[in-house]
């Protein structure tokens, strides 16, 4: 069944998994409305078809194709496109001539009619948004077409076998507009410079490892057999050897030294770099596209006049009662629909305020997700849980984990390790997969249904429009933040591999060679999995550029804290500098760190153990073998285990090391900033050209004007 107004037919397929159209407006649809079949006369349907009249008075021509589902095909006429261009004097082909014949782009076109099919209201002022919750509409969705562009970006960006190939950005801007072109260009560059960072990481963890034996800490930890350690719990937990530890102590110490500094302070430096030197190359690339001075209001406000000529803009608004309450509420918030509800109370005036509101909620509760365990691990496992004999417990009964025997540092490694190796893999896996699974059952279980002929009667051709359509229609749904969620995986794993990177040189390696593979899925997904993002025109990537720097000030914070008090860089130096054989006596021939294994470990005598304390072996058997104590990492005397003096040459060196390293870092950051300047200097010049240009032809123009 088939009805439309001004029909127009599309051309056939070349096959299955394509779609044909050819250059000709008149045979293009701009988008589809699917819904369900309603009873005549239900609410639903009279709501439907008062929506589409609203079209329809418009001057969009519509289309019907009946399925398992209703399928509208619309279409919006000319005046709209002619009228964006005249309002806004065309960026895209600068006619000056409202009767020009000249088409807009596509991805503009998809733009302008998205927009005006979710804010055309029907006489129950309703718009298309209130529909689709209402279940009127299922879906609406611009139709992916067999172009050039299209075809390119399938076979030569949209592959695995490109992975490392370049990416055609004018291209994807092309069929996908500038908001996806930008994202991908800031992960192509954010890819590029993470192979500098690769390096350093990768050349500091084979130093690392190069000192694998020929440590003096680990030395001492491996020849320790004859040192007692208390227990690592109080139900039957066995006492045990500091020799045990002797291979994790060596792995420690090839992430534990001196190259970690050096590193942790590189990369604080790297994450300066990279942006600023991502504003420059954004500053080149939205110059070519012509963007660089884009007005969002002006375009939003076209648009409305557009839609609706007796339109009164949206005023911006700001309460501080209102923001007083987002803030409060935020930090109880537990899912999207919470962030999308805060978002509405705000009152954005535009998309972009709308998302960036989203963006910085959304970051918000991910961040402290992902790093609430990283976070308890490098600063308060192992710090806050008392010494034996007197463990801090919770409600008096449960007693506080310590840290792993060979140091707090080995959590956070293998935490680290766990996140970019393991996590990172799976969520690729799944990321794939699980589109590729959805769009195969969603193609098995919508396939058009067949008609049954009768004998004699002949089969009746199928349009093209609709096989098309279904094709469209079977893809993965996509919403307005489906590139959000990109963006915020890799903003996500940029924090992963700038904040820790202390504790995981390897970071920043592991990370450019999933973001090789991210590059190829994210085109993938769609290109060929989802239905077609209605494109978006921006000239930077919003507020994920302010997320970005606020990260960076985080990953000088986290790095200086991880070095100061999670790893034993500074008990190490302290010891080497104040207590070690080397400043007690002129010896060269004796390693400055021999006897630092002995000097930090505590005494407990093992009578003093809690009563409640169920050891794995009896007190009374310990002491007829003659053992009275046992050790633990800590600096406190073994009378009344109060800190030593040595506890607070230790925490003042922490402390010193954490002010000098945060300030210098910083200071590296800002000189960086200043240094590297945002815009290039041939985007300053081709602008000022311009406007010089721009200049001298309008005088040339009044003086024409003034002689004639």
């Amino acid at each position: 069944m088939q009805e439309e107004i001004l029909l127009t037919p599309c051309f056939p397929f070349e096959d299955s998994d394509t779609f044909a159209f050819t250059g000709q407006d008149e045979e293009k649809w701009d988008f589809v409305l699917v819904s369900d079949i309603h009873e005549m006369g239900s609410e639903k349907e009279i709501k439907r078809k008062k929506f589409l009249d609203e079209l329809s008075k418009k001057g969009f021509t519509i289309k019907k194709i009946e399925d398992r589902k209703l399928f509208y095909g619309v279409r919006a006429p000319k005046h709209f496109f002619r009228k964006y261009q005249w309002l806004l004097r065309n960026p895209d082909s600068r006619i000056q001539d409202l009767n020009a014949q000249q088409d807009v782009p596509v991805t503009t076109r998809i733009r302008i009619v998205n927009f005006i099919l979710h804010n055309t209201v029907t006489p129950d002022l309703e718009k298309l948004r209130d529909l689709m919750k209402k279940n009127v509409f299922e879906a609406a969705f611009p139709l992916h077409e067999k172009e050039e562009v299209r075809e390119f970006l399938k076979e030569k960006w949209a592959r695995w076998r490109d992975i490392f190939c370049q990416q055609p950005i004018e291209k994807i801007r092309c069929y996908f507009g500038e908001k996806v072109a930008l994202y991908f260009t800031w992960l192509g560059w954010y890819t590029y410079l993470l192979g500098f960072a690769a390096g350093v990481g990768l050349v500091v963890f084979v130093a690392g490892i190069t000192v694998f034996n020929s440590s003096q800490v680990s030395k001492e930890i491996c020849e320790a057999n004859d040192t007692l350690m208390c227990p690592l719990c109080d139900q039957k937990c066995p006492f045990w050897l500091l020799a045990d530890t002797c291979m994790y102590a060596r792995v420690t110490h090839m992430i534990d030294n001196e190259g970690t500094v050096v590193f942790a302070m590189f990369m604080a430096i790297w994450a300066t770099v990279f942006l600023e030197l991502w504003k420059r190359q954004r500053a080149q690339v939205v110059t070519n596209w012509d963007l660089y001075g884009w007005d969002e209001d002006e375009e939003e406000l076209a648009m409305e006049l557009i839609n609706n000529l007796q339109h009164e803009p949206r005023r911006y608004r700001h309460s501080y009662l209102r923001s007083t309450i987002v803030l409060l509420l935020v930090l109880l918030m537990i899912n999207r629909r919470v962030a999308l509800f805060l978002c509405d109370l705000e009152k954005p005036r535009t998309f972009s305020q709308h998302e960036n509101n989203f963006t910085i909620k959304i970051f918000i509760f991910q961040f402290l997700t992902n790093f609430s365990s990283l976070i308890y691990i490098a600063f308060f496992l192992g710090r806050i849980n008392g010494h034996p004999g007197n463990y801090v417990r919770i409600a008096g009964k449960w007693r506080l984990e310590e840290c792993h025997p060979s140091g707090c540092i080995t959590d956070l490694f293998i935490q680290m390790a766990i996140i970019m190796m393991l996590k990172q893999t799976i969520s690729n896996v799944v990321e794939y997969l699980v589109p590729w699974l959805a769009h195969k059952i969603r193609k098995r279980q919508k396939r058009p249904k067949k008609k049954h002929l009768v004998l004699g009667e002949e089969e009746e051709v199928e349009d093209p429009c609709k096989k098309q359509w279904l094709i469209n229609y079977q893809l993965n749904e996509v919403n307005i933040f489906s590139l959000f969620d990109e963006f915020l995986e890799m903003v996500i794993q940029y924090s992963f591999t700038t904040i820790f990177v202390a504790a995981f040189p390897l970071a920043p390696l592991l990370a450019f060679f999933n973001n090789l593979f991210e590059i190829r899925l994210d085109a993938i997904k769609m290109t060929r999995l989802r239905r077609r993002m209605v494109p978006r025109k921006t000239n930077d990537i919003g507020i994920w550029l302010q997320v970005l720097e606020a990260i960076g000030i985080l990953a000088v914070i986290g790095n200086g804290l991880v070095i100061a008090i999670t790893s034993d860089f500074i008990p190490v130096q302290v010891y080497k500098y104040t207590y070690s054989p080397c400043m007690k006596e002129n010896n060269t021939a004796v390693d400055c760190l021999t006897g630092y294994i002995n000097h930090s470990l505590s005494v407990f005598h093992i009578k003093h153990f809690e009563p409640d304390t169920n050891l794995a072996v009896e007190i009374l058997d310990l002491v007829k073998n003659g053992t009275t104590v046992c050790r633990y990492r800590d600096y406190r005397n073994d009378e009344d285990y109060s800190y030593t003096v040595q506890f607070w040459h230790v925490f003042a060196a922490r402390l010193a090391f954490l002010i000098l390293f945060e300030h210098v870092a910083l200071c590296v950051k800002l000189i960086a900033a200043w240094y590297v300047p945002d815009v290039p200097l041939s985007v300053k010049n081709h602008l000022l050209d311009e406007k010089h240009n721009n200049l001298r032809k309008e005088l040339s123009m009044m003086e024409y004007s003034t002689e004639v």
